[in-house]
């Protein structure tokens, strides 16, 4: 397949490259290149690999995204990623997040592209209705930020143009809680930033050590959208799946006794927390029984990974701000 992705210099879209060209696919990757394009130097020779510096809220850009192009798929990334980053700069989400988005999805579907996975977030859920519940892909949703309110919006869209054209075939994908190491590495994501810290010798500040979240490895995201894309059009057709494993939910206090575990000189004080918007357990079990996806790594994988890569001097600067989505102070 010919698979176009956008964000691909990003955290998990150079990850989701990778994993793409390993399996033979052949791979257009676009980026604006907020936080630059070293991510994607690796695949630079490769023959199955091309790349273009794109800003998708321009419609020249856009339009000359499928100029001399025929996609077979679209995998869906770029974005203002993450509920700090939406709400300092809520206009420019909008315009990316949605107004972008729309009009990709109005291209491919003009350029008979046959199929768009789009990453969504269980950070569409919210808050859970039953304390120590699960929430799966029939449960309510219940946005409480900007990041997720318009991922929820756009993924009705995305059903809705599914249904009014037979030939497309859409599918968006709520993805856990993301960790592990990516060729864009990030240290502001729960996991990644525990662990740094833990890794480089400071001492955790955890709040609300009760509240419940899914977790899954960057590369099981890349996993997930090439099982999507190779899956029999019926099973994936707007559809809407939670990518995880039902067994990978955690509370900030379980994250943190596999922590220290991992690293016995860790750290940590806990602050009370009663009230949190997002508190949620999440079943994962659809993808596994309609399409046999499968995890391959587990937090305390990633957590070991993210040690190695830290406490080894691969990373020699974890807390440089190229690691960071929005600014770090420390």
């Amino acid at each position: 397949m010919h698979i176009l992705v956008t964000g691909a210099a990003g955290y998990v879209g150079s990850t989701v490259v990778q994993y793409l060209l390993d399996q033979g696919e052949r791979v257009t990757g676009v980026d604006r290149l907020d936080f630059g394009g070293e991510s994607l130097l690796p695949f630079w020779q490769k023959d199955n690999f091309q790349f273009k510096k794109a800003d998708l809220t321009e419609d020249e850009a856009m339009s000359g995204l499928f100029e001399g192009n025929q996609y077979d798929a679209i995998v869906h990334l770029a974005a203002i990623v993450g509920d700090p980053a939406c709400a300092q700069a809520p206009d420019e989400a909008r315009r990316v997040n949605w107004e972008a988005s729309v009009a990709l999805l109005d291209q491919a579907i003009r350029h008979g592209v046959h199929r768009f996975v789009f990453a969504s977030t269980c950070s569409n859920y919210g808050k859970m209705e039953e304390a120590g519940g699960f929430v799966d892909e029939n449960s309510p949703l219940n946005p409480v930020s900007l990041y997720a309110e318009l991922k929820v919006e756009f993924e009705k869209h995305l059903q809705e143009r599914a249904e009014s054209e037979p030939s497309f075939c859409g599918t968006a994908l709520r993805f856990a809680t993301v960790y592990g190491v990516s060729p864009r590495m990030r240290f502001d994501l729960t996991v990644n930033e525990f662990v740094k810290d833990v890794s480089i010798g400071k001492r955790l500040g955890i709040y609300g050590e009760q509240f419940w979240r899914p977790y899954c490895h960057v590369r099981d995201f890349a996993n997930a959208f090439h099982t999507v894309l190779t899956a029999d059009k019926s099973k994936v057709y707007g559809e809407v799946f939670n990518i995880g494993d039902t067994s990978e939910n955690y509370t900030k206090l379980m994250l943190w006794e596999r922590i220290s575990e991992a690293v016995p000189s860790a750290e940590a004080d806990f602050v009370h927390k009663d009230e949190d918007p997002r508190d949620y357990r999440v079943n994962c079990d659809k993808v596994k029984q309609v399409l046999g996806f499968q995890i391959t790594r587990r937090v305390p994988d990633g957590i070991r990974e993210i040690h190695e890569v830290v406490s080894s001097g691969v990373i020699q600067d974890p807390e440089n701000q190229r690691y960071y989505n929005i600014p770090y102070s420390g």
